[in-house]
């Protein structure tokens, strides 16, 4: 550990060794990091890049809205971005740094009356987790509202990428795997800000009254597949309100699942690949995670065929 502390230098944010990641995570389960590193600024996280040894594994978190962290924890260096969080504006388009909420962003653009980025007021998470996976709903995805972002590659080189020049589809942003999102522009159009504020509580309403935003949740579960929707394959498949230890299928909206209090992270993925298995054999369909799930894995040997 003390080797893996010495190997990055020049740091001013913190370095915390076998660092609980459970409270960064909205399931609140799994193990340590070996190493957390929280840049104190967007200089900081350069530089980072820029001192940390090849050799030595970095795993990026946000809001830790969408990730599931496995009980072994996790090798090497994660970085969170939470301190990279500033948003502001200039003639209409939204700056934002990776590590700022969706939410966030969305609130900030209708203070402004900017239409067009009311659709983050319903995505979870932050906005470099956005990026990296083209979120969206209600319609719309991060891609259609973007304009440019600021990346970072494993060896420290910061450069600009336009949107027309990436390749974003459904649920993937199609960026070379050693790439980290540091910022982004995004654009809107003017509006009046009732109006525009009027489409958030329509968003917020909506969520309150079908998603289990109150609960140990992280978001949808799995990808919707082609002219299909999650929720309604694991529906039919009989799997509404299943559980597994103590994690269960929301009742309320099933392609969520729920962390009922003393869940484990291989309870959750267990139950996972319990529904998978069940909507295949119903189905034919192979739903796939929408969650990313990282860490040393626990064995759930015998759990798909329960």
């Amino acid at each position: 550990m003390l080797n893996l502390i010495k190997s990055v230098s020049d740091l001013r944010g913190e370095l915390i060794p076998n660092a609980p990641l459970a409270p960064l995570t909205w399931f609140k389960v799994g193990g340590p990091a070996e190493l957390l590193f929280i840049p104190k600024d967007k200089l900081d996280l350069i530089q980072f890049f820029k001192s940390c040894p090849f050799n030595i594994p970095i795993t990026i978190i946000g809001a830790g809205s969408n990730i599931l962290i496995r009980e072994g924890g996790v090798p090497g260096v994660v970085v969170s971005l939470k301190n990279l969080n500033q948003i502001n504006n200039n003639n209409g388009v939204i700056y934002a740094e990776c590590g700022a909420l969706d939410m966030a962003v969305s609130r900030e653009a209708s203070k402004l009356g900017i239409t067009g980025l009311e659709f983050l007021i319903g995505i979870p998470g932050s906005i470099g987790g956005a990026l990296k996976m083209n979120a969206g709903s209600y319609g719309y995805e991060i891609k259609d509202i973007l304009l440019e972002v600021e990346v970072i590659d494993r060896k420290g080189n910061v450069f600009l990428k336009h949107s027309d020049n990436l390749s974003m589809e459904y649920r993937k942003s199609n960026i070379p795997e050693d790439w980290v999102f540091i910022s982004c522009k995004l654009k809107g159009r003017q509006s009046s800000k009732d109006t525009v504020r009027l489409k958030m509580k329509q968003i917020m309403d909506d969520r309150k009254n079908n998603q289990p935003i109150n609960q140990l949740t992280s978001g949808s579960t799995f990808k919707n597949p082609v002219k299909n929707k999650s929720w309604k394959l694991i529906d039919e498949s009989g799997c509404r309100g299943l559980s597994f230890g103590d994690a269960k299928v929301s009742e309320k909206h099933c392609n969520f699942l729920i962390n009922k209090g003393n869940a484990q992270a291989s309870d959750i993925e267990a139950l996972g690949e319990i529904v998978r298995n069940k909507v295949l054999k119903k189905t034919g369909i192979d739903l796939q995670w929408e969650i990313i799930r990282i860490g040393i894995e626990k064995s759930m040997k015998g759990a798909v065929n329960d």
